[in-house]
């Protein structure tokens, strides 16, 4: 085993398990490929790990509610009206523990909505954080295994196994950190006060990644999507979290629907903000970068409308747990980015769903548009519940029965259809792409610590709780590791952390 090395699952070696195949230059966005073997692989294989609850986000909170349109930057139908609403049902979960945890545990929290628009369904797989762990496509599935279910798999070192055995997370999730330091901004939204949010109600949520707004002539612009409450910001402490979680596992499931029971409904202002091109070529930070934020100053938020939810769910199963999100679900007017990690996504959602819920998922009420569909290409499979198109030809444009498309019908040029832009030949070619470590990337960690500052307690919080989490790692090389990385984002915060977690591990 001493010259043990990586191998896809069939024994093929593979020089690196970091790179992903994608079409790209040295603007930093990238086209994803289906000749990407290492990355289809592993995000196929991870969507098949577990069942029957999902792999990640298993504990979520559920509603209905709609989306009223104020804009006017995109030609998708449902922001085309002023005052336009848009049903939509709304899912937040956290992403590591399983469907028994207590919802209050301290972790990022996906936010999935699935907008039942008047030209199809729109999914939009969002965060409550503006970054998010990592920027490369191949990283992001190991992320979220449950050392519960595995506490023995992926053991890096045999000198290290008495204590990833007694303390598997701990040790995975900092190991992970140090070897892949680009994810230091999340942690410090993670371990700030802001990774135990007091309710769903308080939350706000972010794109992440880049999308675009396209127009009927074909032109767009790239936005990030920002959704913020009306109802404040309020988070639970540490301590907080911790004895919510004792007292009442599914608090955050409660508060909301007791909510919207008492006619209380929670409110959201959705916002953009909006990026020319040309910017974009010229923009400091690498835009499909989802580890980066975009100055606000630079680009201001754009309100483009207001989201309600105002009905609770009337069987959580069937509405909630039936419910599948990707982000390639995506109606005319708005359409993905060259981000590396989203093109990995497109592939990886939908995935996930035909093997979790099976191949006709879209025809579950709770997933199934609100409108005509018509997709001879795909039917038979387990569980079809419609006609299964008749006697019509199982594929299209048939000369005894010619298929008509939606540029015709609409008289419509077919660039108002079209996912993609001109502007995808600004990525380049095809390479084996990984990234490299900067100064750059704890520029913005650093601005989000001075940030911190301005709140009274918030820098003393969030050096509580890392000490509180990082005392857990038995390994002191690992530990000072540790410390380095965030004394990257700033000195006094590493001496700060160090500090606590020693004087803690005394204890």
């Amino acid at each position: 085993m001493s010259q043990r090395y990586y191998t896809l699952a069939e024994g093929c070696p593979f020089a690196s398990s970091s790179t992903a195949v994608l079409m790209r230059n040295n603007r930093g966005g990238g086209l994803g490929l289906l000749q990407d073997i290492q990355l289809i692989e592993t995000l196929a294989h991870f969507s098949r790990e577990r069942i029957p609850e999902r792999v990640v986000h298993a504990k979520a909170v559920g509603a209905y509610g709609e989306l009223a349109d104020c804009s006017d930057i995109t030609s998708a139908s449902f922001l085309n009206e002023a005052g336009k609403k848009t049903p939509v049902l709304l899912r937040v979960s956290t992403v590591g523990p399983e469907a028994g945890s207590a919802d209050t545990a301290r972790d990022v929290h996906g936010w999935a909505m699935k907008l039942y628009t008047d030209e199809g369904n729109l999914d939009w797989v969002f965060n409550n954080t503006p970054v998010f762990f990592i920027r490369d496509p191949i990283k992001f599935p190991s992320m979220n295994r449950s050392h519960k279910r595995h506490p023995q798999t992926h053991l890096p070192d045999v000198n290290m196994l008495n204590y990833i055995l007694l303390y598997p997370e701990l040790t995975k999730h900092y190991s992970f950190h140090v070897g892949n330091p680009e994810g230091i901004h999340e942690l410090l939204h993670l371990f700030s006060s802001r990774g135990t949010p007091q309710s769903i109600r308080h939350l706000n949520a972010y794109s992440g990644h880049t999308y675009k707004f396209t127009k009927e002539d074909g032109s767009f612009k790239y936005v990030k999507i920002h959704i913020k409450t009306q109802q404040e910001v309020k988070n639970f402490t540490r301590e907080q979290a911790t004895k919510m979680a004792g007292e009442n596992p599914d608090f955050l499931i409660q508060d909301m629907f007791e909510a919207i029971e008492r006619k209380e409904y929670p409110v959201w202002n959705v916002y953009v903000q909006i990026m020319d091109p040309s910017e974009a070529e010229a923009y400091r930070w690498n835009i499909f970068d989802m580890t980066k934020v975009w100055s606000h100053k630079e680009f201001p938020l754009r309100q483009i409308g207001k989201l309600t939810m105002n009905r609770n769910p009337s069987n959580y199963f069937t509405d909630i747990e039936q419910a599948a999100f990707s982000p390639s679900t995506m109606v005319p007017g708005f359409a993905a980015s060259a981000d590396p990690v989203l093109q990995a996504r497109l592939f990886a959602y939908p995935d996930a769903a035909r093997y979790r819920l099976g191949v006709n998922y879209q025809q579950l009420p709770t997933n199934a548009a609100k409108v005509p569909v018509y997709c001879p290409f795909e039917r038979d499979g387990n569980m079809r519940f419609d006609d299964n198109y008749g006697a019509d030809p199982n594929y299209v444009n048939s000369c005894l029965q010619p298929t008509r498309f939606y540029p015709d019908v609409k008289n419509i040029k077919p660039s108002s259809v079209s996912l993609h832009t001109e502007h995808e030949q600004w990525t380049g070619e095809v390479t084996a792409f990984t990234s490299h470590i900067t100064d750059d990337d704890f520029v913005q960690p650093a601005e989000l610590w001075k940030v911190l500052g301005r709140q009274p307690g918030e820098q003393d919080m969030l050096v509580g709780n890392l000490a509180a989490s990082i005392k857990g790692v038995k390994s002191s090389t690992l530990r000072n590791s540790v410390y380095a990385l965030f004394a990257r984002v700033n000195k006094d915060l590493g001496a700060r952390v160090q500090k606590a977690t020693e004087e803690a591990i005394k204890q």
